[in-house]
């Protein structure tokens, strides 16, 4: 893969501008030519984070790294994880589908996320989530999934995740100042694009100084190379 040209980063950002998070990620790796297996719309969602956490690789360097805040005191917890782990752990994935109560799931996609987004009711969107994975009708002792449970949807997301282990990246954490545990779920698309948002308008920054001083078009500017751009912007700013 390839990494974005300074013209396609501004591209890809102003399409992405006003579109869901999830749409985002999509975008992204169907920017980066990552799209081989079918709509990536429809993969797992481990597939499509291995993809993305392939895509902050190529674009942003190997190491995803950012900070959450304690959720009792507030205090600013950092965190760092290496891409090169996320895909590895992916590739010895199996996540074809899980039987749980005599019925049969396969993992969740951006298409089904997308069908409980605007669902405000966790437990209503985590019953919708397991209807909308649901393959076949299951054998004869199976409970009708209209009486399955918040338990039974938890046991549900954990046999996912077993198969399917980055179906959610879980970080946990331990605040060093009043000591509490948290787990915080990395929402990856939302990662990838603040990085992506972060380059695009240091790009554009980079533009106005440099057609300021010069009277440059933007087109002129994105055709210099990042070392030389680097160095007008110094003899500018001197």
């Amino acid at each position: 893969m390839r990494a974005l040209s300074n013209a396609e980063v501004l591209t890809l950002w102003e399409d992405g501008r006003r579109l869901h998070s999830l749409d985002r990620g999509l975008l992204a790796i169907r920017a980066l030519g990552l799209e081989s297996e079918g709509d990536a719309a429809d993969w797992p969602l481990g597939r499509r984070n291995q993809a993305l956490a392939e895509v902050h690789r190529d674009c942003f360097g190997p190491q995803l790294q950012g900070w959450t805040e304690c959720s009792h005191c507030a205090e600013k917890l950092e965190f760092q994880i290496d891409c090169h782990s996320l895909i590895a752990r992916q590739r010895c994935a199996n996540p074809d589908s899980v039987t749980v109560r005599g019925r049969a799931f396969r993992p969740p996609t951006s298409r089904d996320l997308a069908r409980v987004a605007g669902e405000l009711d966790s437990e209503a969107a985590a019953q919708l989530l397991m209807r909308s994975c649901l393959l076949g009708e299951g054998s004869e002792d199976c409970v009708p999934a209209a009486e399955w449970t918040s338990i039974d949807c938890e046991e549900l997301s954990i046999r996912v995740a077993e198969a399917d282990p980055l179906v959610e990246i879980l970080l946990s954490f331990e605040c060093p100042v009043c000591k509490t545990a948290r787990e915080h779920a990395l929402d990856l698309p939302e990662f990838i694009w603040a990085q992506l948002e972060g380059v695009a308008k240091r790009i554009l920054y980079e533009i106005h100084i440099l057609a300021s001083a010069y009277g440059w078009t933007e087109e002129q500017i994105l055709a210099l190379s990042d070392s030389r751009r680097s160095l007008y912007l110094q003899m500018v700013q001197a």
